[in-house]
């Protein structure tokens, strides 16, 4: 995932590219034995103690007239198929200075997943799925940060896989509606999830992996698309435990939104297929229309979106992300666990200590507003001297609203339902992240200091080196080291504890203690630090839901 520091310092060059490295051949290191699965034989390569094999096929090449249609089975294959290099990452316009860029070349024949297992033959092994963020309309599994070799190597059989973004995950179209009005319409790259996870069912056992045992996890869109999971009817009992990095938990990442349902200053997904076709010279909503839209080349249905261009600075808007589609997303994670319909599962998550948030007051008069009634309560929480910086106080209030806040009120809500539960806070920022953070000028700039979003992942993957290279840091590889244990314990068991790492209790509100990961002290587990400021926003944030249930009924 990409770094606060490096979005910054990429949108403040100005250089949107689009292009990367080319696909990876086939890696020289020996095979390991052939695995069989569903559609064929696979040879993979024997890499540091593991076997992986890597572009492995779980849909059909999503093209042609499979351009904006849920995931079709993967062809079968004769012979043993080469399993050594990575498939295409997703179709996108790659971000630039991403702190966890691409290795292929992105395609729409994208959907292939990579699993890494131990050498040593065993099998029942616990299974860890991941899912990359970016947005919805950047990332992939090729990164090296994404690597799966020590997960394998502590005794798990891993698995990453792409999904559709952009345009070509999340579209709607009269058209495709008329043609399957009844049928899964709209969130194409959240099917694709499903459909990996599917296959994880049916093969993992193929690689030593217990199917019975798999983990979800993911970080910022994946952290969301996991909220997914555990609330979609349609994602009942492909797993059975779930962490949540960075990914929110009260409404969906990226607004509510409906297929064909326009809402007050936020379009469907409909509207906006047809504002898109229009920008391309298309007028026809009907199916001469679509096949119009599905002659288009790659790159035009890309035209440049990424995550530095995905908000719309003109109107009309033409990509909206994922959707409530009343069948695969039927309403919020907020909604979904207060009503106790979530899948009754183990629960890791947590954000950071500097996390993501969008909110850009223009006083801190106005900022404390927000919050109604509790606006002398929110000004003591988040600026109790008067002499913080407005950019700061904005900044905390945004990621308190958006990531921090919402992983606390998950956690507690899956606690009280019986479930275990445990929170974290990621506040350990490396040498080399703290160098980049102030080249780029970006804390000094807003006030702020603490770990950047997306910043503990390569401690949750054991792969610092590949994120900081020299500039990795014995305390680096510490940290790294005790955080992917509690990942790893978290896999096998759904409890993170285990031999001699620091107690992580599990979530009780009236001890209401987390994990947070320390600059200097490494893994503490404390009482919520941030509990009054994060009591206000949950107040503001209870208050919005109930209107917003008042104003449903009453419509």
């Amino acid at each position: 995932m990409r770094t606060i520091a490096k979005i910054v310092a990429a949108l403040a060059a100005s250089i949107l590219t689009t292009g990367c490295a080319t696909l990876l051949p086939p890696t020289a290191a020996p095979s390991g034995p052939p695995v069989t699965v569903r559609d064929g034989t696979l040879a993979g390569a024997s890499e540091n103690g593991v076997f992986a094999f890597k572009g492995i096929p779980y849909a059909a090449p999503p093209v042609g007239n499979l351009r904006w249609m849920p995931p079709r089975p993967a062809a079968a294959w004769s012979g043993v198929r080469e399993a050594r290099a990575y498939g295409h990452d997703c179709m996108q316009a790659p971000f630039p200075l991403d702190a966890a860029p691409l290795r292929t070349e992105p395609s729409e024949d994208c959907l292939y997943l990579n699993v890494w297992r131990p050498a040593n033959g065993a099998k029942n092994l616990p299974v860890v799925v991941w899912i990359y963020g970016g947005g919805f309309v950047n990332g992939g599994s090729s990164p090296a940060i994404y690597d799966g070799t020590r997960f394998a190597q502590n005794g798990i059989v891993f698995v990453s896989f792409n999904y559709r973004l952009g345009r070509f995950g999340f579209f709607g179209f009269p058209a495709l509606t008329a043609a399957d009005p009844n049928g899964l319409l709209g969130n194409y790259g959240y099917m694709d999830q499903i459909a990996a996870l599917k296959w994880v069912r049916a093969n993992i056992a193929a690689f030593g992996g217990d199917p019975n045992a798999v983990t979800v996890f993911g970080e910022s869109a994946g952290g969301a698309s996991v909220h997914m999971l555990l609330t979609s009817p349609l994602a009942r009992g492909l797993f059975e435990r779930a962490v949540v990095e960075s990914g929110g938990g009260r409404d969906d990442l990226m607004g509510t939104r409906r297929l064909s349902e326009d809402l007050p200053g936020n379009p469907s997904l409909q509207t906006i297929g047809v504002n898109f076709a229009r920008s391309v010279g298309i007028d026809g909503t009907d199916a001469v229309g679509l096949a119009k839209l599905r002659a288009l080349p790659a790159d035009k249905i890309v035209d440049g979106l990424n995550m530095g261009t995905m908000s719309p600075k003109s109107r009309p808007q033409t990509y909206g992300g994922p959707i409530e589609d009343g069948k695969l997303v039927t309403r919020s994670p907020q909604q979904t666990y207060q009503a106790g319909d979530e899948a009754s599962v183990p629960i890791m998550i947590g954000a950071n200590s500097a996390d993501l948030g969008f909110f850009f007051p223009k006083t801190k008069t106005e900022a404390f507003a927000s919050f109604g009634t509790e606006a002398a309560q929110a000004r003591q929480a988040y600026d109790p001297t008067g002499a913080a910086p407005l950019r700061a106080v904005a900044w905390e209030i945004g990621m308190d609203q958006m990531m921090v806040e919402p992983a606390c009120f998950t956690v507690r809500e899956f606690s009280a339902q019986g479930l275990p539960a445990y929170e974290y806070r990621f506040s350990y920022v490396a040498p080399a992240e703290a160098a980049a953070l102030d080249k780029s000028g970006f804390g000094a700039m807003m006030g702020i200091k603490g770990a950047p979003h997306a910043s503990e992942i390569p401690f949750v993957f054991d792969t610092v080196k590949a994120a900081y290279g020299e500039d990795t840091t014995p305390a680096d590889e510490a940290m790294a080291a005790k955080m992917h244990a509690y990942w790893v314990n978290f896999a096998r068991t759904g409890n993170p504890n285990g031999g001699a790492l620091p107690l992580w209790p599990a979530y009780d509100r009236k001890a209401d203690t987390l994990m947070d990961f320390t600059q200097d002290g490494g893994p503490v587990a404390e009482k919520d630090p941030w509990r009054t400021r994060l009591d206000v926003t949950a107040a503001k944030a209870n208050k919005a839901e109930a209107a917003a249930a008042r104003k449903g009924k009453s419509s």
